[in-house]
């Protein structure tokens, strides 16, 4: 299990920081969305913070994965924007989800391996 979570705690920040920076620096060429998805895209970069708060938290999660630090919390962190961006594609872009379903099953992952330092969090 350990193995497993190196690896995808590696692979994962990663991506993160890779798909995080390319929202700023624009390095890699994405392939053009459907027009629903533009739409909701356009919508969330016209806000002015909402696309590049999106990529700091990419960038910090990530970070953190590779350094192995504050783990559980990042996964926290990360979690809302995985989960929006899975639903996004879902509903607006089924082509484009395969990204999103690998990252968030990577969080659900990682929440499941790090359980135990939930256990203050969950508490009633």
């Amino acid at each position: 299990m350990e193995k497993a979570t190196l690896v995808v705690r590696i692979l994962m920040g990663a991506m993160l920081v890779v798909f995080g920076l390319n929202k700023f620096l624009q390095f890699m060429s994405m392939p053009p969305p459907a027009p629903e998805m533009g739409a909701f895209m356009g919508a969330l970069i016209a806000t002015g913070y909402l696309f590049p708060l999106i990529a700091v938290i990419e960038i910090t999660t990530g970070i953190l994965f590779l350094a192995n630090k504050f783990t559980a919390l990042a996964a926290i962190l990360l979690f809302p924007v995985m989960l929006n961006a899975f639903l996004a594609h879902l509903f607006l872009d089924p082509a484009g989800i395969g990204a999103a379903a690998l990252i968030i099953s990577m969080n659900l992952f990682l929440f499941f391996a790090n359980k135990e330092k939930y256990s203050e969090v969950l508490k009633a």
